[in-house]
C-alpha cells in the first residue's frame, strides 16, 4: 500500500528577512502483512482493512487477557506509540514501523492482577487506572520511551494519586487538564475530578455524585449547537441504566443538564459524539445478550443539551456484543468483541442513514455475542494505522486498503 508523508522543509531567506516553506510530498511503500483479499487478510475476516502487525497476547509476559488501548505521538520526534493494557500491565510498543512493531518497555499493575485496565493520554503523560484493588491512578512520563536500552524494559512510575482505590474507567478533557475517574467507590462511583495540568501532581479537584455510578464517559470543551453550552466542560455519563448529561465547568458546582433513557436498556456502556457535538452514538453492552438480535447503536440528537432526543438505531451486521466505540471524521470504529472493528460511515447520520463501510475480525472463530474478541480499537494516528487490543489474540495493527 502507499503512505504518504509530508515532508516540510522551512528555509531562512536572510536577504528577505523572511521563512517560507517548501512542501514536498514523498511516496514509501508498505506492503501489509496480510492484504484483505476476498474478505479474508489470512486467517482473519476483513472488507477494505489490511493487516499490518500482529503480537499474541503472551508475549506480553505470559498475561492472559488484554483490555484498554490508546495511542501517544511522540511531538518532538513524531514517532507513533501504542499503549496495550492486559490483565498484568501496560505494555509499551513502538510502532513508528508498523510492520515490526516493537515491544520496548512494560509498567506493571499497582497492585494485583485484574481483567479491566483503562489507559488515556494527556501531555505526553499517560494515566492509568484499573478494577484491582487499591491500585490508584499511575502517571507514567511517556518521554522516558524515546531512550530505552534492552528492551523490554520494566518501568516504573512517575507519580501517583491514591484519593480513590479501584476504578473502572478515567476519562480525560485534553483542553481543560482535567481527568475524571468513573466507576470508583467515591461521589457514590460517579465522575471523581481531578486536575492534571501539572501531571506530575495530580491533585482532587471534587466529583459529582448526582447522576449515580458511571461507567464511562466523554467530557469535552463544548462547541456544538447549543449555544447555551459553548465554552462549557460538558460530561455525557453512560451510566448504567440512563445517560446523563452534566455541567462540569465549575468543578464545586457540578449539574446535571438532562437524563435519558432508551428502550431495551440492558446496560448503558460507552458513548462517542460525533465531531459536531450534535450527535451521541451510545453502545449498550449487554442488549444483544439479554435482548437478542443484531448489535445495536443507539443515536441520540443532542442539539439541545436539555432536551435530547433519540434519533435512531443502527443495527450491525452480527449478534455480537459492542464495547468501545470512537469518531473520527465521519467513520465510527467500533470495538464489536467476537466481530472485531467494524468501521461505520455516519456522514449522514441526520437522515437516519449509517452504513458499515469496512470491518477487521480479529476474532475469526465467531461472531456470538460473549465477551471473546475485540476491546478496544484507537483510530487517531495521522498516519491512519489503527492499533487493536484483543481480549484473547492480543495486540493488531491494521490499515484501510491502499492508503
Amino acid at each position: 500500500m502507499l503512505k504518504k508523508l509530508l515532508l516540510v522543509v522551512l528555509v531562512g531567506l536572510v536577504s528577505c528577512n523572511k521563512k517560507e516553506v517548501f512542501e514536498q510530498e514523498v511516496t514509501t511503500i508498505i506492503d501489509p502483512l496480510e492484504k484483505c483479499v476476498n474478505g479474508m487478510a489470512g486467517l482473519y475476516p476483513c472488507k477494505d482493512y489490511d493487516l499490518l502487525a500482529h503480537i499474541p497476547l503472551d508475549t506480553f509476559f505470559n498475561s492472559t487477557s488484554g483490555n484498554d488501548s490508546w495511542g501517544w505521538t511522540d511531538p518532538v520526534t513524531s514517532k507513533e506509540y501504542a499503549l496495550m493494557g492486559t490483565n498484568k500491565m501496560v505494555a509499551f510498543l513502538d510502532i513508528t514501523e508498523p510492520k515490526t512493531p516493537l515491544f520496548i518497555g512494560y509498567l506493571n499493575t499497582q497492585t494485583v492482577a485484574s481483567s479491566w485496565r483503562d489507559i488515556k493520554v494527556y501531555n505526553n503523560y499517560a494515566f492509568i487506572v484499573s478494577e484491582a484493588e487499591n491500585h490508584g491512578m499511575q502517571v507514567f512520563d511517556l518521554t522516558r520511551l524515546r531512550n530505552i536500552d534492552n528492551p523490554p524494559k520494566e518501568m516504573s512510575n512517575d507519580a501517583f494519586y491514591s484519593e480513590f482505590g479501584s476504578a473502572h474507567n478515567i476519562v480525560i478533557n485534553e483542553e481543560s487538564g482535567y481527568a475524571y475517574a468513573v466507576g470508583t467507590t467515591t461521589y457514590a462511583g460517579g465522575p471523581h475530578f481531578i486536575d492534571i495540568s501539572d501531571p506530575l501532581n495530580p491533585t482532587a479537584a471534587g466529583g459529582f455524585s448526582a447522576g449515580g455510578y458511571s461507567h464511562d464517559a466523554q467530557v469535552v470543551t463544548y462547541h456544538g449547537p447549543d449555544t447555551d453550552y459553548i465554552g462549557k466542560e460538558i460530561l455525557i455519563g453512560s451510566n448504567e441504566n440512563e445517560i446523563v448529561i452534566a455541567d462540569v465547568s465549575d468543578k464545586r458546582r457540578p449539574a446535571t443538564i438532562a437524563t435519558i433513557a432508551y428502550p431495551n436498556i440492558g446496560y448503558t456502556h460507552q458513548g462517542w459524539f460525533t465531531e459536531d457535538q450534535k450527535y451521541f452514538l451510545l453502545g449498550d453492552e449487554l442488549d444483544e445478550l439479554r435482548f437478542g438480535g443484531s448489535t445495536r447503536t443507539i443515536v441520540f440528537d443532542f442539539t439541545d443539551l436539555d432536551n435530547p432526543i433519540l434519533h435512531t438505531e443502527y443495527l450491525s451486521p452480527t449478534n455480537a456484543i459492542d464495547h468501545n466505540g470512537y469518531i473520527k471524521d465521519n467513520t465510527f470504529y467500533l470495538a464489536n468483541y467476537s466481530a472485531g472493528v467494524r468501521m461505520i460511515d455516519v456522514s449522514n447520520i441526520g437522515a437516519k442513514n449509517l452504513t458499515e463501510v469496512g470491518f477487521f475480525d480479529t476474532f475469526p472463530t465467531n461472531n456470538l455475542a460473549a465477551f471473546n474478541g475485540v476491546w478496544n480499537v484507537y483510530p487517531y494516528f495521522e498516519s491512519g494505522n489503527i492499533i487493536i487490543s484483543d481480549i484473547n489474540g492480543g495486540f493488531f495493527i491494521i490499515r484501510k486498503s491502499g492508503t
